[in-house]
């Protein structure tokens, strides 16, 4: 195995919507540059990228993949990551680690969600960026609505070097704008050079001053020779798309067919030449904000753990070398932890392919097994440092109750479930006390299935999913007087105890007790059971058997036995006294939150309207700041109605739009709704 430097290294991460291509890309790469024998197909599932059997399965990937291609002594970390929005978090992972996003468009599709959604990653992330335009060579595939539709998107800053040439209505190749050469292709995926036709003249004019006048952005002596017209030579023109997209105002458009791996070459090309390395950003980011230099040349590594797999075969640690050189000899200190971890055998990734290596360069990708002790997010190294900051991904809220079709299966879950936490760090799960349910979120119902097959494959357990209970709660609305006497006589000592209790509502949340005995009625040892005794009771409510909420008692009057009365029989006449509360108007309470929704200003009245569906009421809305065409509505809606919100702001925004929920108080349920949830809890009891 080769050993590459930091300067024969590029990360690139394969972004954009689902079908868009991207595993089909990377494939056509690694066929082309001989790190495959064969072009593999996804609908065939033989490509080196999707290899999971969930993948293989369904058709489409679900998790990111490493997967090197070697192109003119340049060693090129492909990094596939999932299209669909239920595996977003795979994406977050792999554009942590990139030095460059590649976003993948469909040309006759044209620009998607995902793709808009790939550029708001790599923007945030910080990365340069680049497009390309697959399926060139469809019939139906129009490249100037394709690209204008990039430019209405994305601006100014999207560039062309290389557009379609059309004969006779098909595709046969693409005219080089820094060149000025035609490139036909054969059905092999070979081609020919040759001279740009005078019919082509006008478009490659056209495009050609876009390209010269974004190359011309990046310095003042290009822009002094484009103004003069002065030629810019090749050289200048690829210096200056490096330095552009670098800086981001170059965001380069290449069209291509990778099923015919046609303009792979050229793309690979353009990868090795202009796409940055490591450490074109001089610096990375500690998790508390602040720049830290990156040392390619220091002995002292530093690397970043950026995705975990966690199957039968035991611990698969992915990382980056941030800063220095990793060799096979080394340990290095996990800064969370303070384990020290040897790196005795490190990897180089290929799908599923694992290749020993004996060290690897800053900037490189590599994988090491069985760091028990290491997670995603980890930072290890033995420099004095901060850990580097961390992956931050999207909080699930696709709830669903999981159980086991077989009785007993309980800890089989547990514990599968938090060996894919290692790998999905999106998954939440928790045992439900109150609901005494087990509880799943993912990301959506696709996720969610996902999870599902998983445990059966891996961990041999067979779960059904169904809607999650709710945490309801009681209180009451009236103030009563109740009375609760305990007596029972069945030879020797009897049972005696007798309260007189003012019932209210209470704006504290649990249990205000107070005493107004007078008179030594009730004598005040039993005061103290007699609140006990309330306090247990309120664990089920008078309705449905909900907890209580919001309660007042005054003991204000009672009597006592001498030789039968004990704390017992007191705690059990205040128990009698609280069934009374049937009386005093109980109500159930839900559990509503606030709900923040980000889409876009054209949805906002769809959104509202389906707001009002869900019982929720809008606070506000806003213009969100750095996000154009983008609407805040804030809302308050009942947790019940959030149950398959995600799916559905999911299609009505065509996954546009995002949202955040949290929790914040009870209110009374209506009293349609209240008598069904009634009628339910008293089924299941």
């Amino acid at each position: 195995m080769n050993k590459f430097t930091t300067a024969q290294i590029r990360n690139v991460c394969l972004l954009g919507h689902g079908g868009s291509g991207k595993t089909s890309l990377a494939e056509a790469m690694l066929y082309l540059s001989k790190a495959t024998d064969r072009l593999g197909k996804t609908p065939d599932g033989n490509t080196v990228c999707d290899f999971d059997p969930e993948e293989i399965k369904r058709g489409f990937s679900i998790q990111s993949a490493v997967a090197p291609a070697i192109w003119k002594d340049v060693k090129i970390n492909l990094l596939d990551t999932p299209g669909y929005l239920d595996f977003v978090g795979e994406v977050k992972q792999a554009v942590r680690v990139a030095d460059a996003a590649l976003i993948v468009v469909d040309g006759k599709a044209g620009v998607e969600v995902g793709a808009e959604l790939a550029w708001e990653y790599a923007t945030e992330a910080g990365l340069p960026k680049s497009v390309f335009v697959n399926k060139f060579d469809d019939p139906e595939c129009r490249f100037r609505k394709v690209f204008d539709q990039l430019r209405e998107h994305f601006g100014k800053r999207i560039c062309p070097l290389f557009i379609p040439m059309v004969e006779n209505g098909a595709v046969t190749g693409f005219l080089n704008l820094i060149d000025l050469k035609t490139r036909v292709f054969s059905k092999d995926g070979t081609y020919t050079e040759g001279v740009i036709p005078d019919e082509f003249k006008s478009d490659v004019d056209t495009y050609r001053d876009m390209l010269l006048e974004a190359i011309a952005e990046t310095s003042d002596e290009l822009m002094e020779k484009y103004f003069a017209g002065e030629e810019i030579t090749r050289e200048e023109a690829v210096e200056a798309i490096h330095q552009g997209i670098i800086n981001g105002s170059i965001c380069p458009v290449i069209c291509g067919s990778a099923g015919k791996m046609w303009g792979v070459a050229t793309l690979l090309d353009t990868i090795n030449e202009s796409y940055p390395r490591h450490t074109a950003k001089k610096v990375e980011t500690d998790n508390e904000g602040n720049d830290v230099a990156i040392d390619k040349e220091g002995s002292e590594p530093a690397i970043f753990v950026f995705k975990t797999v966690a199957d039968s075969f035991g611990k698969q640690t992915y990382f980056k070398v941030m800063s220095g050189n990793l060799d096979n000899t080394m340990s290095l200190k996990n800064l969370r932890t303070g384990a020290v971890e040897k790196f005795g055998h490190i990897y180089e990734v290929r799908g599923k392919k694992t290749t020993e290596v004996e060290s690897l360069s800053c900037g490189d990708i590599g994988m090491i097994q069985k760091l028990n002790d290491t997670a995603t997010n980890d930072t290890l190294t033995n420099m004095d440092m901060k850990p580097y900051m961390p992956i931050t991904f999207p909080k699930a809220y696709m709830t669903m109750a999981i159980a086991p079709k077989t009785k007993g299966d309980e800890d089989k879950i547990a514990t599968g479930i938090a060996r894919l936490r290692d790998e999905d760090k999106t998954i939440f799960f928790e045992n439900n006390a109150e609901t005494k349910q087990l509880l799943i979120s993912g990301l959506g119902d696709i996720h969610l299935d996902i999870i599902v097959n998983k445990l059966k494959d891996r961990n041999k357990v067979d779960v059904e999913l169904s809607k999650p209970k709710l945490a309801y709660r009681e209180t009451i609305k009236k103030r009563i007087q109740a009375e609760g006497k305990h007596k029972k006589q069945s030879g020797g000592h009897g049972q005696y105890g007798h309260v007189r209790i003012t019932f209210s509502p209470s704006e504290e949340e649990g249990l205000t007790f107070t005493e107004s005995v007078v008179g030594g009625a009730v004598p005040k040892n039993y005061f103290p059971a007699v609140e006990k005794g309330l306090t247990e009771a309120m664990q089920k409510g008078v309705l449905s058997g909900y907890p209580m909420v919001g309660l007042a008692a005054d003991l204000y009057d009672g009597s006592y036995h001498d030789v039968d009365s004990s704390e017992m029989a007191f705690k059990l006449a205040a128990n009698l006294a609280y069934k009374e509360l049937i009386n005093a108007n109980p109500v159930l309470l839900e559990p509503v939150g606030t709900l923040k929704i980000t889409v876009p200003e054209a949805l906002v009245g769809d959104v509202i309207g389906d707001l009002n569906k869900r019982r929720g009421r809008v606070l506000g809305m806003d213009h969100i700041a750095g996000k154009k065409g983008y609407s805040l509505v804030e809302a308050e809606a009942p947790q019940a109605e959030m149950t398959d919100y995600p799916i559905v702001l999911r299609a009505m925004s065509q996954g546009k739009g995002s949202f955040t929920y949290k929790f914040v108080r009870y209110e009374e349920v209506p009293g349609n709704i209240a008598q069904k949830i009634i009628a339910e809890a008293k089924t299941d009891e």
